[in-house]
């Protein structure tokens, strides 16, 4: 059983989800351009970063990576492969990540857009499956679907302006029936696949600047969606959805993510440090009582609180774990066994990498939000801007 929490932190909504008592999922209802679908406009070329600066609305410029620009969301001209973006093509554009710190907005020509189970991505081809599925699950799905995609991608073709689609089953397909799989995935598939038709012939008829396509990130209900199909994803469906009162606490359990020490149970702690190019996490016995397996108990323990500790606080890219050192490599193994069964719970595709010489653990973990340490930020300015108008 669990509870889908829907509070506030500073004014700003904030939808959170608690498994027995402790909060496994946070992510805060603000205004966000991530995923949204824009006109833009090639402000400039930088030839030595590969990229195009795009302003994509009249306050907002990012930039778009020029290798495999897709030819159907260039709409100024026939764009062939091969061909290079100028100052001044106007562009097709998705927001992929936001604007960080010094990083502008980075933006791309391969529009995707969700379904119920899958994903459509224009400009790339083929079909795969969720990382989060099982192999066998995996091949299953990308099988049973084959004939219904190519039926697709040459009925939709002209309307693709010739480009590709790419589907991706995301892991909500497992709550289909093996009968109807693949029927209701091409279903879903189908008028996704419409609507980015239909979003290639508005685009060439809108001005510079327009919104095509809005992801809705600022609506509660489709927080609400996120959270649920995250217990889904951990086995849940006894849910409960409160809007919260104050008895939860919710402002302090947020506090708690900004603190670099984290006490756990047993006595041991961890410090959690955000650096500019990567996130390092130091594991420490503390307190923990002493035995012949600390180093075992500690680092599965540990395990466990470092992927909620950076779920909840959307740590992303590199991120280096420094666990407490076990001379027996069968343990090692199991230690990392475990936290790639974790990466694989995890929403965002966290991937474990390596172990270092120096004993340092590697993982990566996709961009998908700014982190918690920055949205916070930004609700802090938003406060500030408030009263400064009040």
């Amino acid at each position: 059983m669990a509870d889908i929490i829907i509070s506030k932190y500073k004014d700003t909504p904030v939808v959170t989800a608690f498994i027995g008592n402790k909060m496994e999922y946070l992510s805060f209802v603000r205004e966000s351009d991530i995923h949204n679908i824009y006109v833009g406009r090639v402000d400039h070329i930088v030839k030595n970063i590969d990229a195009a600066f795009v302003k994509y609305t009249v306050d907002n410029i990012g930039y778009l990576p020029l290798k495999n620009i897709t030819s159907a969301c260039v709409l100024n001209k026939d764009f062939r492969k091969g061909d290079k973006l100028c100052n001044g093509d106007i562009v097709l554009v998705q927001v992929e990540s936001e604007a960080v710190k010094t990083k502008k907005t980075k933006l791309t020509t391969n529009l995707s857009i969700p379904s119920k189970y899958s994903v459509i991505t224009l400009g790339k081809t083929g079909i795969g499956a969720s990382v989060k599925l099982p192999n066998d699950i995996r091949e299953m799905y990308t099988e049973s679907v084959k004939d219904g995609y190519n039926k697709l991608l040459e009925d939709r073709k002209a309307s693709l302006f010739g480009c590709d689609i790419g589907l991706i089953i995301r892991t909500e397909a497992l709550d289909l029936g093996d009968e109807v799989r693949a029927e209701e995935v091409i279903k879903y598939s189908e008028e996704v696949t419409d609507l980015l038709c239909d979003i290639l012939k508005q685009s060439r008829t809108r001005t510079q600047y327009s919104l095509i396509y809005s992801a809705q990130n600022s609506d509660v209900d489709s927080h609400v969606n996120k959270a649920t199909a995250f217990l889904k994803g951990r086995g849940i469906s006894d849910i409960n959805i409160i809007e919260d009162s104050g008895i939860y606490g919710i402002p302090s359990k947020i506090e708690e993510l900004c603190r670099n020490k984290v006490w756990l149970k047993s006595g041991a702690f961890l410090i959690i440090e955000q650096l500019e190019s990567f996130n390092a996490i130091d594991v420490n016995t503390g307190k923990a009582i002493k035995g012949d397996d600390i180093a075992k108990s500690v680092n599965n323990e540990a395990a466990v609180e470092i992927m909620r500790q950076i779920r909840l606080r959307n740590l992303t890219g590199m991120i280096l774990i420094d666990f407490i050192n076990m001379e027996d490599e069968d343990e090692k193994q199991k230690l990392i066994d475990k936290m790639k069964h974790l990466c694989k719970q995890d929403p965002i595709h966290t991937a474990f990498i390596d172990i270092t010489g120096l004993g340092i653990m590697e993982l990566i973990r996709n961009k998908n939000d700014k982190s918690l340490k920055e949205i916070l930020k930004d609700v802090e300015k938003a406060v500030d801007n408030s009263k400064h108008q009040c």
